[in-house]
């Protein structure tokens, strides 16, 4: 069992409950900090482990099963009843010329203000899930032009996740994460015709992963 075996599975845990990390710490009375990147790692840069207290708060607080937490460390991408989840919602929807726009997401990277259309689509927990039309050739011949992409702020980002970040300069990208440190970011184009991209970490304002697509 490794360190970010445990906090993927909180962070996979708060998605399912359409919460980001901080707000399951805050569910659970616990500091909203607690699951925050630089919580999850000492200043001398080694990992560290969430507390034993923290975890039990976070079952008591989500109703989870400690076996079904066990399944999420050891790498299942849902809960069972998640994945038995049915029904539709409706969600914002906006285009990609209009995602760099300011107005349309908070600090966060989560949709507010107007100029969101809407799109119903099949139920996510994600309370602040958002659709993006997509344009362009960047993303062929994984996407084209005209596909919708669902996108969960509350899911879990790894390495090999397609993704829509935005850069501190305002531009949205989907991209797939290549690699991630506590310094860099690397985001691969899915048109091979793109070069790939590095970013220093404090160059990518925020990145969600892109959990369902509408082709």
């Amino acid at each position: 069992m490794r360190h970010d075996d445990i906090w993927r599975a909180i962070d996979t845990l708060a998605a399912e409950h359409g919460l980001s990390p901080s707000g399951l710490a805050r569910k659970a009375g616990l500091d909203p900090t607690s699951f925050n990147l630089s919580k999850r790692r000492t200043e001398g840069g080694k990992s560290r482990w969430p507390s034993t207290e923290s975890l039990a708060k976070v079952l008591q607080a989500t109703g989870a099963r400690l076996e079904d937490f066990t399944a999420l460390v050891m790498g299942a991408r849902a809960l069972p009843e998640a994945r038995q989840q049915r029904g539709r919602n409706k969600i914002p929807l906006v285009g990609m010329a209009q995602a760099g726009r300011a107005g349309l997401f908070d600090d966060g990277g989560y949709p507010t203000g107007a100029g969101w259309d809407q799109l119903e689509i099949p139920a996510t927990s994600d309370t602040n899930a958002y659709a993006l039309s997509l344009e362009g050739d960047s993303a062929e011949p994984v996407y084209r032009e005209g596909d919708i992409v669902l996108v969960s702020p509350a899911a879990p980002v790894r390495v090999g996740d397609r993704v829509v970040a935005r850069a501190a300069a305002g531009t949205v990208m989907v991209k797939r994460l290549a690699q991630r440190t506590a310094t860099r970011i690397e985001l691969a184009s899915l048109n091979p015709a793109h070069p790939e991209l590095r970013f220093a970490t404090e160059e990518i304002v925020w990145m969600h992963r892109i959990v369902w697509v509408r082709q």
